[in-house]
Order: C-alpha cells, then structure tokens, then sequence
C-alpha cells in the first residue's frame, strides 16, 4: 500500500477529503488491500461483504465507502496508481506511445479485478442513468467518473502537438484510447484468450501503425 498510508500520522484518504489520523488510515487500509484481494478473487463484494471480511463493522465501511462506485474508485486509483504517475522520457510519439503500453499493460494484468470491478460498475450506471434511477446532476457525487487515461494520452501526443492539423491530432489521440485501456485488454483476454505477450505485440502494431497514418497524411514521412 502507498507510503502515505503506513508512514504519516496523519493522511489524506483521497484528494479533496480530511485528513485521517494513523488508527483511521490503517482501517482505509485494510479495507483497500481486503477488496482487492477479493476482487483478484473474482468477488465483487458489497460494502457489507467487504465489512465482514476486513473485520470491522458495517457503519464503518460504509464511512468510507458509501458506494460501491466510491469503493471502486479508490480501488482502481490504488491498484493503476504507478500508470498515473508516468512521465514521458521519449521525443517521439512513436516512443513514447511504445513506453506507455509496455509500461502500463503489466500493471492491467495485475490488477484485472479492479478492472472487471470498474467496466461493471460503469455498465450497471449506465443502465441507471438510462432508467432515471440516478440523476447526472443531482447524484453527481455517486457517479464513478472515468477518463485518466485521457491524460496520458495526451502526453503521448504532445510531440506532434505543432506539426500536425488539430483535427489529425485529435484523431490520433481519439485512436489511442482503443489500443490503450483496460477494455482492449480484456477483449483480448475474453474473446480471443490472447496472452500477455500477444497483447503487448497486437497493442504495439496498433500503436507504429496509427502514428504512421497520422505522419503520412501531414506529409511528415515520404
């Protein structure tokens, strides 16, 4: 688990949240680590299963998790925490876009639950917005909101930000973000029992193949 929650005396259980002593981050704790090893279980716990399992009571859980999309939220921060914090080294789109999918693949592969956990909860709110049981507005603190990855991409592509039309950009941005997800992952995985190291090869051609396409077009490449 993160240095924040062992070493403080007093930590942030999420941006924007107040500050908990140490007694309180241990609970957040084991509450995190107790759902995801449920989850790479393939236990899709409710706050009242993760309560009995972590051994604390009901009220508590649902103190710091209120909804299962809150939970899966913080579970799916901690668990893809390392793809969040990389950086770019490379000078190219080609490289960089390279570096993302090598780096950030592995960390999918080991935290599939959270990945399952997270595309469920997504399709199930779909399904209540659909049927006006819950509300964009009004219920805007329940909604688990997804879109990181739209960020790393954007890293990616900043080499090319000035050298190509927007629109081009845009696309190519657009086109990463079906080759970059835990969606194409488990496509991969479900459909076409593909390994990890296929993935990453399939994931890669894609990647050379887009970036070339977009360098054609704006007359970047011969």
């Amino acid at each position: 688990m993160r240095n924040d929650l062992q070493n403080e005396k007093k930590v942030a259980s999420n941006e924007g949240q107040p500050m908990l002593t140490r007694a309180r981050a241990r609970t957040l704790n084991k509450l995190i680590s107790t759902a995801m090893e449920m989850l790479e279980k393939g236990w899709f716990p409710s706050i009242t299963e993760l309560a009995n399992e972590a051994g604390v009571s009901r009220a508590t859980a649902y103190r710091y998790f209120p909804t299962q999309s809150a939970l899966v939220s913080t579970i799916v921060d901690e668990s893809l925490g390392p793809i969040q914090e990389w950086r770019p080294q490379q000078d190219t789109v080609s490289e960089r876009i390279s570096a993302l999918l090598s780096f950030a693949y592995p960390q999918m592969e080991k935290h599939e639950g959270a990945l399952r956990a997270a595309l469920r909860v997504s399709l199930q709110q779909w399904a209540d917005l659909r049927a006006q049981r819950l509300d964009k507005e009004t219920d805007k603190e329940k909604l688990f909101v997804r879109g990181n990855r739209k960020r790393l991409v954007e890293m990616a592509a900043e080499p090319l930000k000035n050298q190509v039309a927007e629109a081009d950009l845009n696309r190519m941005k657009h086109a990463f973000s079906l080759i970059y997800g835990s969606e194409v992952f488990l496509v991969f995985k479900d459909i076409w029992n593909l390994d990890s190291d296929q993935i990453q090869d399939i994931v890669q051609w894609m990647g050379k193949a887009i970036v070339r396409q977009v360098e054609e077009d704006a007359g970047l490449k011969n």
